[in-house]
């Protein structure tokens, strides 16, 4: 039992390590630079090291095979959405434990595992998710569950005669965030690196109100504005009153803390789901993108020119558009 317990801590190490150093090779060239990006690696990776170490014996990286891939698999299969692995995520995640199986042997001058990219190869349904993901049509709202989806947000701010819903600032963030990407087209990156100025309330129909909101690139899309629909405008008027009056540090849009820490990727996923579950929705698929889609194809719906719906959502690739034009070719009925 001794030795079990060192082999056991010296292949968490080891996992940790490549993970770590490949990290780091990432971030020093400049294509991982997002804290909330980085978090998610870590949380992958995490749960395979994780899964590694419990098996008899623990699963070095160097040992690593298809059958240890499909058994991971296996024992994620039943489990909550979150945590199962669909075959987009599969894809995800085995291609992140080929790049750290490569950077592992590059770095000790030894010939790649290649177990991770094998086990992609084999399954069909994984090789191809993230293409065929890209051919799917947009899925938007469907009219009454953006209408429910309205009325629900806009409890949130006081009315004429009647105050607003007892929610905690957590709980008021994540609704206005949720109404900025149904009612603005902003996708969840973009709420996430949205500053406290990017808003603009002067020039607009309705004093103080906000009505375009300025989305500052990421490199995916340029730097841009986007206008705000008024419902949404008024509940974002709010919750800047309300970061006023609670004495919100930071300069985020949505900060996560008190004290204006960022938002992180995985915490704002699990507010948006939160959000629509609290509006009766929880069973809408397409997760909160389903939102921007919604936007875009109103916008067309109401005339808007192909062109300018695309600047408004930062949208630089022609397919993307030809995708809502497909849809728009059918019947849909978008609010």
């Amino acid at each position: 039992m001794q030795s079990r317990s060192l082999f056991d801590e010296f292949s968490v190490a080891d996992h940790i390590a490549a993970f770590d150093a490949w990290l780091a090779t990432q971030q020093a060239s400049g294509r991982l630079r997002q804290a909330s990006s980085v978090q998610v690696y870590r949380d992958m990776w995490g749960s395979f090291t994780a899964w590694s170490a419990s098996q008899d014996p623990p699963v070095s990286l160097e040992l690593l095979g298809m059958r240890d891939l499909a058994s991971f698999q296996d024992s994620r299969s039943g489990m909550e959405a979150d945590l199962s692995l669909s075959p987009r995520h599969t894809r995800r995640l085995f291609g992140l434990i080929d790049r750290v199986l490569r950077h592992h042997a590059a770095q000790d001058e030894l010939r790649p595992n290649t177990a991770a990219k094998d086990a992609i190869t084999a399954q069909p349904a994984v090789r191809f998710a993230d293409a065929a993901s890209k051919q799917l049509l947009p899925a938007a709202l469907r009219a009454a569950e953006a209408k429910v989806l309205i009325t629900f947000l806009s409890r949130a701010r006081p009315r004429l005669g009647a105050s607003a819903q007892a929610l905690t600032w957590q709980h008021l963030r994540n609704r206005v965030a949720v109404s900025l990407q149904l009612g603005a087209g902003l996708a969840p990156g973009d709420i996430r690196l949205a500053r406290l100025d990017a808003p603009t309330s002067s020039g607009g129909r309705v004093k103080d109100r906000p009505w375009k909101i300025r989305v500052p690139g990421n490199g995916n899309s340029p730097e841009r504005e986007t206008p705000i629909a008024p419902w949404a405008g008024e509940l974002l008027q709010y919750w800047l009153e309300v970061r006023v009056e609670q004495r919100i540090a930071g300069d985020w849009l949505f900060p996560s803390t008190r004290g204006g820490k960022p938002w992180g990727k995985v915490a704002q996923y699990t507010a948006a789901k939160q959000v629509f579950a609290d509006a009766g929705l929880d069973d809408v698929e397409g997760g909160s993108f389903r939102l921007r889609h919604t936007f875009a194809l109103r916008q067309l719906k109401r005339g808007t020119e192909p062109e300018q719906v695309a600047r408004w959502l930062g949208v630089t690739d022609p397919a993307v558009m030809a995708r809502y034009r497909r849809l728009l070719s059918s019947p849909v009925e978008v609010v």
